[in-house]
């Protein structure tokens, strides 16, 4: 799907030379060189990143027949066109204004919204075309909204439940006019969706917003990156049109904690610094051409002690709940020396998907891990395909000798080959572990497939759970593309009092995610975190159930509940030291404003990931829809919601007639005050399947490449298209032939058209041979 979509840009851009701007144009771009291939037939990695995948957002023309590509506003000569483009080229419009603001009201999460405009500048005044909007969003982030607007007419986007829609579309009578989109990812982290019949000449200006995690570097390092580099060829080719970008962010600490340094790839400056700690930085420049970098924006925030604070909503949801979040901050002081000795177990997936640079870069991750282990600590790695391997039949001492026996044997038996087999590895190494007061025991799983049996895996460690009585085992599992179930594997993690994480963009590194994990599970100094006194409220929900440890210089703890009744005025918080002396905290409990801190929209998300976890397992019907309800109301994506386009279609007023032509037209809200009804908006496109879904166990079993970005062109040949074909019905159209046509030299052109004549000669000359038979036929006669 990704290569598709590159050699569609790849013939958009060539049409695009048959656009004249006049005198005023700008040279013309240089595309980018051409994608080298590998001719080595032995190479088992998977080919390089296809180009001209969107690396900020874009819009593109839709073009299936060349003969309406031409300047709106200048019409030239153009040589016709003959055939049709099968499948159609993309051609990127030219932006005319872009501004961005991102919020960061909470620890971990982003709300980017951006405003920009574009033009159809490649297709004549009197014809239309579709368009196609792509959104690449930054670390694990989620479409919230799209909202386009044109003359006349307008789209949004809307979260429905996928219970409801099914229930409406056995009732509806319409439902061939619904167009059905099952694959509105590119990638796993670029959204599309396709706008219908727009003019040539409109203007459409777009309004996006979505939400994304922040990365945490330890020591109170925060980062954001938003995907902002615009290639040359959306610059508009006009000199006179100007081009203004304007980048704005908020950054909210919560209570105790202050920012102590920013540093931006574009020259920020602070704005605004309220009484609450929100600060404001802004850029704003006019350009010659459009950003070429991404956003890049960190910021440090200092706490020098352990400290907890908790946040309560400001309002009930519709099932008289109300949302509290607490903040458990590890602070930036040294901490008690640890004296928490650990257990650890790698499992490692080494089936044949795992080939090439994927199982190259997990290797040197686990072997980056074993390399900060302590002296004190123990250690064991397992590869698993359809068997088990093991590096040693019980666990190790991390000593300098064993650590670099455990290398060599990693360098010689992690060998991608075979197939999935998660059960047996995970039983191995739940009974190495020890029942022990001084030792954490620690397993990581590492994976890119899914198995048949992973309910029955999640009832096993849970009886494994259940026999220790002293230091539970702690799970952290890290999943790599979209084949693999991540809410098994988060469910798994839940249930280990430990983190999932996932690798699911070309862009992510396997090293660095591995990194996060680890650094999690090291410097323990805070376990067995409760609760205590909370027994008053009614209806309580924690998520996570099983609270996670707290970590020296890792990111805050997040603990998310849901309760009715009077929240006390502090919270009660116990806890484990590294010494092993008990704690007891008194967080302070304080009302969230929902202007400045929207709790209950910022960390849905984190909400409905736990719980889609839970709904896997159990299989509950009602909590299935209770996630549907939460992501309505929060406008958020998941397994259990379709986004569906809706179109409205305004009706021309008085006002719009008296109206000069050069002046902006009446909106619809103004049309009521002249007693015309407010169109209702039409549904026209559904999306359907924008999670990532509960893995692939066909993909999984033939051993399909998992890495980040390739796996949805591998999985399009489940739905009955073969991109051999659809590559070769390309080339059969009549566009394709003169393309073909156009490659070759003047020599074989001329044989060519002199043995095309020759055939057409002799055709002629049986035609009448023929006819001159049956005229004698008809004389004698």
């Amino acid at each position: 799907m990704a290569e598709d979509f590159r050699s569609a840009v790849e013939d958009g851009l060539r049409l695009s030379k048959r656009i004249y701007f006049g005198d005023d144009r700008k040279a013309p771009p240089k595309p980018p060189p051409a994608m080298e291939r590998s001719n080595s037939a032995a190479s088992t990695s998977p080919p390089p990143p296809p180009q001209y995948l969107p690396t900020c957002p874009m819009m593109y023309a839709v073009i299936g027949n060349p003969e309406i590509v031409d300047n709106p506003d200048m019409p030239s000569y153009q040589p016709y066109v003959h055939g049709k483009l099968d499948p159609p080229a993309l051609m990127p419009l030219q932006m005319n204004r872009i501004s961005m603001e991102v919020d960061c009201a909470a620890a971990d999460t982003a709300v980017v919204a951006v405003a920009a405009s574009w033009r159809v500048h490649c297709v004549m005044g009197s014809r239309a075309c579709d368009c196609l909007l792509a959104l690449p969003v930054g670390e694990q982030g989620s479409i919230l909204g799209v909202e386009i607007d044109i003359p006349m007419r307008s789209f949004r986007t809307q979260i429905a439940s996928a219970f409801e829609e099914t229930a409406n579309s056995k009732k509806s009578n319409n439902k061939a006019a619904i167009e059905i989109n099952d694959h509105p990812h590119l990638t796993p982290n670029i959204f599309t969706v396709k706008i219908p019949k727009i003019d040539g000449g409109t203007n459409l200006s777009v309004k996006l917003r979505w939400s994304q995690r922040l990365v945490h570097h330890g020591n109170g390092q925060f980062t954001l990156q938003i995907p902002f580099a615009f290639p040359e060829y959306v610059t508009p080719a006009v000199k006179k049109i100007s081009k203004h970008e304007k980048i704005q962010i908020g950054v909210t600490p919560c209570p105790g904690t202050d920012i102590l340094c920013v540093t931006s790839s574009h020259p920020m400056k602070e704005k605004h610094h309220d009484s609450l700690g929100k600060r404001t930085y802004l850029y704003e420049a006019d350009v010659l051409s459009w950003s070429k970098d991404d956003l890049v924006f960190s910021y440090t925030v200092s706490s020098s002690n352990t400290f907890g604070t908790v946040l309560l909503g400001s309002s009930p949801d519709v099932d008289g709940q109300r949302m509290f979040c607490c903040y458990l901050y590890p602070g930036t002081s040294k901490p008690i020396k640890t004296v928490f000795t650990r257990e650890v177990v790698f499992v490692v997936d080494i089936s044949g998907s795992m080939k090439g640079k994927v199982l190259d870069d997990t290797k040197n991750a686990i072997l980056a891990a074993l390399a900060k282990l302590s002296s004190d600590d123990s250690f064991n790695v397992i590869a698993f395909n359809s068997e088990s391997h093991q590096f040693s039949s019980s666990l190790c001492p991390a000593t300098h000798s064993c650590i670099e026996e455990a290398r060599q044997w990693i360098n010689e038996n992690f060998v991608a080959a075979g197939g999935t087999n998660i059960s047996h590895p995970l039983n191995q190494a739940m009974e190495m572990f020890s029942n022990n007061t001084s030792a954490i025991p620690v397993l990581f799983l590492v994976t890119d497939g899914s198995v048949e049996d992973e309910r029955q895996i999640c009832d096993d460690m849970k009886n494994h759970f259940s026999k220790f009585t002293n230091v539970l085992p702690r799970v952290y599992t890290l999943g790599i593309g979209s084949f693999c179930n991540h809410h098994f594997l988060r469910k798994l993690s839940l249930l280990g009092g430990g983190y999932h994480d996932a690798v699911l963009y070309a862009a992510d590194s396997i090293k660095e995610r591995m990194k996060r994990l680890f650094d999690r599970a090291s410097e323990i100094f805070l376990t067995d975190i409760a609760f205590e006194n909370l027994d008053k409220l009614h209806d309580v929900e924690v998520f996570p159930s099983r609270i996670p440890d707290i970590t020296s210089g890792t990111a805050p703890l997040i603990v998310l509940g849901r309760y009715q009744g009077t929240f006390p005025e502090t919270l009660q918080a116990r806890g484990t030291l590294s010494d092993n002396s008990n704690i007891s905290m008194e967080l302070k409990v304080q009302e969230a404003e929902e202007e400045v801190v929207p709790i209950s929209k910022m960390l849905a998300k984190q909400e409905v990931e736990i719980l889609t976890a839970e709904a896997w397992y159990s299989d509950s019907q009602e909590l299935k829809k209770k996630i549907a309800d939460i992501c309505v109301r929060n406008n958020l994506v998941s397994e259990y919601t379709d986004m569906i386009l809706l179109e409205t279609v305004r009706r021309k007023t008085k006002a719009d007639k008296t109206t000069a032509p050069n002046k902006p037209k009446v909106s619809s809200k103004v049309a009521d005050s002249h007693g015309v009804e407010e169109p209702k908006p039409q549904k026209i496109l559904v999306l359907r399947n924008i999670g990532i879904g509960f893995g692939n166990l066909r993909a999984t079993a033939e051993n399909l490449y998992s890495g980040t970005g390739y796996q949805y062109a591998a999985l399009e040949d489940e739905n009955g298209g073969s991109s051999c074909c659809r590559n070769l019905c390309r080339y059969c159209c009549g566009m394709g032939c003169i393309q073909i046509l156009s490659k070759i030299n003047d020599q074989l052109a001329v044989a060519l058209t002199q043995l095309c004549c020759g055939f057409t000669c002799w055709g002629c000359f049986e035609c009448c041979s023929d006819a001159c038979s049956t005229c004698c036929e008809c004389c004698e006669g």
